[in-house]
């Protein structure tokens, strides 16, 4: 996948991780962006590591990977802003 594609699918998978899981969050479209490459990322390793698979292209099992890995670093994230408040 060429950087273009990465970022479209950062976008897709942030975005509509924040649709599954809402809440305020500081930042905007490229916070949901990095959010979504970096769950891309995620995703893609416990796919592997489980054997589902990687995210190796634009389809289904790959955007549902990049948006499991993009829920799970948002619930982290929410997880560490309430610890330190």
């Amino acid at each position: 996948m060429g950087i273009f594609s990465w970022i479209l699918m950062g976008l897709i998978a942030g975005a509509l991780a924040k649709w599954i899981m809402p809440g305020k969050d500081p930042g905007g479209f490229f916070v949901t962006i990095l959010i979504g490459i970096a769950g891309g990322f995620l995703g893609g390793f416990i796919g592997s590591t489980l054997g589902f698979g990687t995210v190796s292209g634009f389809d289904l099992r790959s955007l549902g990977l990049a948006i499991g890995g993009a829920l799970i670093l948002l619930f982290g994230y929410r997880q560490l802003k309430q610890n330190r408040e």
